[in-house]
C-alpha cells in the first residue's frame, strides 16, 4: 500500500471541493490530515490547536491567492459553522475550504446557523481489503491482528500495535473528549469501553450497563453517543419491517479498531461490520445513497449478524463464520419475512460453496477485496 495518494477518496474529494465546502471526519490516525494536504497544491494549513493558527482562523488571515486552505480541527471552535457558512456566503469555495476533524463535525450543539446546502460530508476510513486491494489471506490476518489503522497496519507489528492502541485511546479520552464535552468522568468511560469491547457482536443492555457502571440508562446512553461521535465504536440496530415477531431493539456496538477485541469470531465479525459501514459510508457520502446497517434477531435467540439495505429495502443478509458450516437455519428462518441475497461469510475457505436455501458460502478474503454494494438493485 502507498501513501494517500492511493487512497479511493482523492478523486471524489477534489470534485466536491470544486463545488462546495468539504467536511472530512472519521477515526482519530486515519490519515484525513494528510489525505486534504495533498489535494490540492499550493495550499494554506491551519489547525485550531495550534495558538498562531486559532488566531488567523479568526481574523481570517489567510492567503486567497492559494488553491485550498484546510481547517484542522475546527469543530472546537465555537460556532464553527456559523464561521464556515460566514465565508462560504461571502467567498465561495476559491481558495476552496477542506475540513477536517477527529470527531463527528455535526456534533457541536451551540453552532449557530446551519450549513445546510453548503457543504458535501466524507468519512475516512481505516484501510480494508477493498483499498489494500488484495484478496490475500495473510493481509486479512494482519489487519485482523494490527487493525486498518495506517500507523500500526504498516508498521507491522503487535507490538507496534500495543503502543499504539494505548496512546490513542488516551489521546481520545483525555483530550477529545474534554475538548469536545466537557466530560469530567473519564475513569466510567473508561470502563464502559472495556464493557463494551468485551460484548462486541452482542446485543447491548442499556440497563445491564447502567448497573455495572452504577448509572442510570439515560447517563448510559449520553456517552455511548460521546464515543460515537469520537469515531471510537459505531452502533448496528435490529432491523425491524416486514418480521412479525417482535424483536429485540437493543443494538450491537462495534470498534473501529476491531483489532482490540479478544474473542477471534466477534473480531472477525467486527471487522466485517467495519468493511461493510465504510462502503455504505461512500455511497452515502460520493452518491447519495440511502443505505443503512442493521442486523436481524428474534426473541428466541435466532439471528443474522447484518442485514444491508438500500432505501429501507434488504439487499444483503451476512453471517460471518470462522469456520466452515453448512448450517443455515437462521438464514431460512428470517427468509419468511425479508427477501434478499444470502451470504455466509468464512474465515478460512477454498472454495465456494452453495448450501441449502440459496445461501452462498464465500471466502471472506475474497469477497471483501470486491465488496460493492449496487444501489440500482
Amino acid at each position: 500500500m502507498g501513501g494517500s495518494a492511493d487512497r479511493g477518496y482523492v478523486h471524489a474529494l477534489r470534485n466536491d471541493a470544486d463545488e462546495k465546502l468539504v467536511l472530512l471526519s472519521g477515526p482519530r490516525q486515519t490519515g484525513k490530515t494528510t489525505l486534504a494536504r495533498m489535494l490540492f497544491k499550493p495550499h494554506v494549513y491551519l489547525n485550531f490547536d495550534n495558538v498562531g493558527d486559532r488566531v488567523d482562523i479568526e481574523k481570517q488571515r489567510w492567503s486567497r491567492e492559494t488553491e485550498a486552505v484546510v481547517f484542522d480541527e475546527l469543530h472546537k471552535m465555537r460556532k464553527f459553522k456559523s464561521f464556515l457558512k460566514g465565508i462560504y456566503d461571502v467567498e465561495g469555495v476559491r481558495p476552496r475550504l477542506v475540513v477536517t476533524g477527529s470527531a463527528r463535525l455535526d456534533v457541536a450543539r451551540k453552532t449557530g446557523d446551519s450549513l445546510a446546502g453548503r457543504f458535501f460530508q466524507h468519512r475516512i476510513h481505516p484501510f480494508d481489503m477493498k483499498e489494500l486491494k488484495t484478496a490475500d489471506r495473510k493481509v486479512l490476518e494482519q489487519l485482523l491482528e494490527l487493525s486498518g489503522f495506517p500507523e500500526p497496519y504498516l508498521k507491522g507489528t503487535k507490538s507496534a500495535y500495543n503502543r499504539w492502541r494505548k496512546s490513542h485511546l488516551d489521546i481520545i479520552l483525555r483530550q477529545d473528549l474534554l475538548d469536545l464535552e466537557q466530560v469530567r468522568e473519564i475513569i466510567a468511560i473508561e470502563t464502559l469501553t472495556e464493557l463494551l469491547r468485551r460484548a462486541v457482536a452482542s446485543p447491548v443492555s442499556y440497563a445491564s450497563l447502567a448497573r455495572d457502571l452504577h448509572r442510570d440508562a439515560t447517563t448510559v446512553k449520553r456517552w455511548l453517543a460521546i464515543l460515537e461521535n469520537l469515531f471510537v465504536v459505531f452502533a448496528v440496530k435490529p432491523y425491524h419491517e416486514k418480521i412479525s415477531r417482535s424483536i429485540l431493539k437493543s443494538p450491537k456496538y462495534y470498534f473501529f479498531d476491531y483489532a482490540c477485541v479478544d474473542d477471534a469470531g466477534a473480531k472477525f465479525e467486527n471487522l466485517v461490520a467495519c468493511a461493510l459501514l465504510k462502503e455504505i459510508h461512500r455511497l452515502q457520502d460520493e452518491e447519495g445513497v440511502n443505505a443503512d446497517l442493521f442486523y436481524l434477531r428474534n426473541k428466541e435467540g435466532k439471528e443474522i449478524d447484518f442485514l444491508v439495505t438500500i432505501d429501507r429495502k434488504p439487499v444483503w443478509m451476512i453471517e460471518t463464520k470462522t469456520g466452515t458450516s453448512g448450517d443455515v437455519s437462521n438464514f431460512s428462518h428470517f427468509s419468511r419475512f425479508v427477501k434478499a441475497d444470502k451470504i455466509m461469510l468464512v474465515l478460512k475457505s477454498d472454495r465456494e460453496r452453495q448450501l441449502a436455501d440459496k445461501v452462498r458460502q464465500l471466502d471472506a478474503a475474497k469477497w471483501l477485496r470486491h465488496v460493492a454494494i449496487n444501489p440500482q438493485r
